[in-house]
């Protein structure tokens, strides 16, 4: 199966309303060729999963900046003004996650987990709306796992197949998110024709088109 893709093909996968999953952390590691073609679609009321908001025009503050998402999933947005400034104007809705709870909720929907515990934020807002759960006298926070309709991740190597390397810290979140996507889509800098199995990060399983990218 050839699961490479071009701009034309990536954009007839999106669609009004989506979940997107989002690699990067403040946008090292983050797809931004294909955040560039999210806002081309105009495609909009996404809710947007990523570490953080990015920068006002950079990463997925892009498609802050042209109103294409109703709500965010992140552990931080200080770095972009504009996140803030909508999230008081009630222009979009965010949601704040401690950063550990946020990638494990998401690695249990990868493992198709119930959820996860975590004492995280008892006693401050995040545990508002949640299950408490106490064990052995300790209360947890019951979060439940974090998927997404789409994943899109930036990955270093791809072979034909859709084995993945990292390059440096450029991993982060991406191979989490790529095992929490319905649909997992991977921006590749380099195309090769082998990896060696030992290196292989993200198995080609996993990733379901690729995108190649000058670097």
């Amino acid at each position: 199966m050839n699961k490479w893709i071009d701009k034309k093909s990536f954009i007839a996968l999106l669609k009004d309303g989506m979940h997107i999953m989002v690699g990067g952390f403040l946008t090292c590691g983050t797809p931004e060729p294909l955040i560039d073609w999210i806002v081309e679609s105009q495609v909009k009321d996404l809710t947007i999963i990523c570490n953080d908001a990015g920068y006002p025009e950079k990463g997925v503050g892009k498609l802050l900046l042209h109103h294409q998402v109703k709500k965010l999933i992140v552990t931080h947005i200080g770095t972009n003004p504009n996140a803030g400034k909508l999230m008081s104007e009630k222009e979009i809705e965010v949601e704040l996650i401690p950063q550990g709870t946020f990638v494990e909720q998401i690695r249990a929907y990868a493992g198709r987990l119930g959820g996860i515990l975590s004492p995280t934020g008892i006693h401050t807002p995040v545990e508002e709306g949640k299950e408490i759960i106490t064990i052995k006298g300790v209360p947890y926070i019951l979060s439940e796992p974090i998927g997404a309709d789409l994943a899109l991740i930036c990955a270093y190597q791809s072979d034909e197949k859709g084995n993945l390397i990292y390059k440096g810290s450029a991993r982060n979140f991406n191979p989490t998110m790529a095992m929490a996507g319905d649909t997992v889509i991977a921006c590749v800098e380099k195309r090769v024709q082998d990896i060696d199995p030992e290196h292989v990060i993200t198995p080609h399983p996993f990733i379901d088109y690729l995108v190649e990218v000058s670097s």
